[in-house]
């Protein structure tokens, strides 16, 4: 009677061990809610981590809006360097007016 119970929990006891790893999983609480994520992939991530992020560049049309914000009223030229897009023009009162915009994050350097 005693191998019986023995033997009926060592097969238990072994169906659990093999399916333990199967059923592990994290939970992630984020701006999108809580969600279940998979070992495997939270692996993926930190493999990814030591990546450099895109560096996205604002385009010519974003960087007009911008000088517009900064009081350039019609746009004559605009020249794009290495770290800056150079919108030349005239204000609202006809003046010449140039303004200097970062192109990766969108400041304004300077105003002229």
């Amino acid at each position: 009677m005693k191998s019986k119970i023995l033997i009926a929990g060592l097969i238990a006891l072994g169906a659990m061990s093999v399916s333990a790893p199967t059923m592990a999983q994290n939970i992630e609480i984020g701006p999108n809610g809580v969600r279940l994520v998979q070992p495997e992939t939270e692996i993926r991530r930190d493999r990814d981590r030591d990546r450099r992020p895109d560096r996205r560049e604002i385009s010519e049309r974003e960087a007009i809006r911008i000088a517009r914000g900064e009081g350039l009223r019609d746009v004559d030229r605009v020249r794009r360097t290495d770290r800056a897009y150079r919108i030349s023009g005239s204000d609202r009162r006809g003046r010449d007016i140039q303004v200097v915009v970062d192109r990766r994050r969108g400041d304004v350097i300077s105003v002229r």
